[in-house]
C-alpha cells in the first residue's frame, strides 16, 4: 500500500480502512450512479490492532430492535451470496454461515421477559428465534448446567460463524481494482471552510493537504479523536474486550452455540475441539487507544470459574491463544452513529458499533454509500442511527448488547 495519494482532491475521503471503511468504499465502487473518486486513509495497513482483526466473526439476528435485525439479515444474504454480489467473479470464494446459533441464558424472571419481548420483535421480522425451558435446553445441549436458568433463547438460522476475513479481503481487493485508492497514512488535522459548515481538506501525517468533497469517519475506537479534528464530539470510547482460545480435554459431542452466560461471559464453538471465549472485567473504563495489555488474572479469577460452572466439561481446558481488543463503545445508547453532522454537513459518521460492527458492516457500508451518492437511503432506512439523536438527547436503545 502506498503512503502518498496520487491526487490532491477526492470526492470522498474515508478515514479508516478496516471493515466499515472498506465496506463503504466497495459499495461506492459498486454503485453505477457514483462516478467520483475515493481515497481511503488507513493508519495501520497490517490491521493488527483494529477491531476487525479481534472480532468473534459471528452474526446474530437476536436483537431487540427491528432495524438491527434487518441489518443482520442483509449481512447473512450478502455473505451467502458473496460471489453474486461481486459480479460472479469466479475468484471470489463461496461462503456460508456455520449456524450454531447464539444461546442467551436468563437466570431471573426479568431477563426472561426481555428474551420473550425480543423474540416477539424477532419473529415479526422473520427471524427463527426459539425460546427454550431449562428442560428443553438439556434435551438438546446436555452439557450445560442449567440449575439457575429460567429461560433460554436461540436461533439456528443464519446465526453463527462466518468468514469475515474473506469478505474484508475481497472488499479491499475489489475496491482497488475498481479505482478506489488506499494509502498507508494518517489524518492528523482537518480544515473547515470560513463558514465552518464543511470540511474542506485533511492533512496527512506525511504533510500532504488533501481536499475532499465528503468525509467519512470510519476510524473505529478512534472515532471520537477523528471527530475532534473537525471540532465535533461523539460519545464513543475504546473499551477493552478480552478473548481466549482454548482446547478441552473432553470436547463436547456437538456444536456449542455462542453462549451468553448471565454473567456476560460468552463462549462459542471454534472447531477441532477448541473454543473461543470472551469477556471483560466488572470495572469497564475507557482505555487508551494503544492499550492492548492483557489482564491475566481475569481468566483465572473470573472467566474460567464461570465457564467450568456453566459447562462442567470445561473444568479441564488449556488456553492456547489470548488477546485484548477494543470495542468502539457508544456510551449513549450502544447503537451505531451514522449520517451527517447537522452543522458540518459533509462530515459523515460511521461510528460506535459497540461490538456489532463486523456483522453490521455490509448494511452499514451499503447505507453510507447510498447516502453519499443520493443524499438519502435507498434500501434500509438508517435515519434512526443519525447523529441528530445525540443532539436531541433521544437514545435509540438496543437491549441485546454483549
Amino acid at each position: 500500500m502506498h503512503s502518498t495519494p496520487t491526487q490532491s482532491h477526492y470526492d470522498v475521503v474515508i478515514v479508516g480502512g478496516a471493515m466499515m471503511g472498506s465496506s463503504t468504499a466497495w459499495f461506492l465502487s459498486d454503485n453505477p450512479d457514483f462516478t467520483g473518486s475515493v481515497l481511503v486513509v488507513e493508519r495501520d495497513p497490517s490491521y493488527e490492532k483494529c477491531s476487525t482483526t479481534h472480532t468473534n466473526s459471528c452474526m446474530r439476528q437476536q436483537f431487540s430492535g427491528e432495524l438491527n435485525i434487518r441489518i443482520s439479515q442483509f449481512a447473512a444474504d450478502f455473505v451467502k451470496n458473496l460471489r453474486t454480489y461481486m459480479g460472479g467473479d469466479e475468484r471470489v470464494p463461496e461462503l456460508g454461515i456455520r449456524s450454531f446459533g447464539y444461546m442467551y441464558l436468563a437466570d431471573n424472571p426479568d431477563f426472561a421477559q426481555v428474551l420473550r419481548d425480543n423474540q416477539a420483535v424477532q419473529h415479526a421480522a422473520g427471524a427463527a428465534t426459539q425460546l427454550m425451558t431449562p428442560e428443553q435446553i438439556l434435551q438438546h445441549y446436555p452439557f450445560y448446567n442449567v440449575d439457575d436458568i429460567v429461560l433460554g433463547s436461540i436461533n439456528l438460522v443464519d446465526e453463527g460463524y462466518w468468514d469475515g476475513t474473506a469478505v474484508f479481503d475481497w472488499w479491499r481487493r475489489s475496491s482497488r481494482e475498481r479505482g478506489v485508492e488506499y494509502v498507508s497514512n494518517e489524518v492528523v488535522a482537518m480544515q473547515k471552510n470560513s463558514a465552518g459548515n464543511r470540511v474542506d481538506s485533511v492533512t496527512l501525517a506525511s504533510g500532504e493537504v488533501i481536499a475532499c468533497g465528503q468525509l467519512v469517519n470510519a476510524s473505529g475506537p478512534r472515532g471520537a479523536r477523528t471527530a475532534r479534528m473537525a471540532g465535533l464530539d461523539i460519545p464513543v470510547e475504546p473499551r477493552k474486550r478480552y478473548s481466549w482460545v482454548f482446547s478441552a480435554e473432553k470436547p463436547l459431542d456437538r456444536d456449542l452455540p455462542l453462549t451468553i452466560d448471565p454473567s456476560g461471559v460468552h463462549v462459542r464453538e471454534n472447531g477441532g475441539g477448541t473454543y473461543q471465549c470472551g469477556g471483560h472485567s466488572d470495572i469497564d473504563p475507557a482505555v487508551d487507544y494503544d492499550d492492548f495489555a492483557m489482564d491475566y488474572s481475569l481468566w483465572e479469577q473470573h472467566v474460567w470459574p464461570i465457564l467450568a460452572t456453566r459447562i462442567p466439561q470445561f473444568e479441564a481446558i488449556k488456553v492456547t491463544h489470548e488477546w485484548a481488543g477494543h470495542y468502539a463503545y457508544n456510551v449513549f445508547d450502544h447503537n451505531a452513529i451514522m449520517g451527517p453532522h447537522p452543522e458540518v454537513e459533509n462530515f459523515i459518521f460511521l461510528n460506535g458499533f459497540s461490538g456489532h460492527g463486523l456483522q453490521q458492516s455490509p448494511a452499514m457500508g451499503r447505507g453510507t454509500a447510498e447516502f453519499l451518492t443520493y443524499g438519502e437511503y435507498r434500501s434500509l432506512d438508517m435515519t434512526p442511527f443519525h447523529y441528530q439523536r445525540i443532539v436531541d438527547g433521544r437514545p435509540y436503545i438496543e437491549k441485546a448488547v454483549i
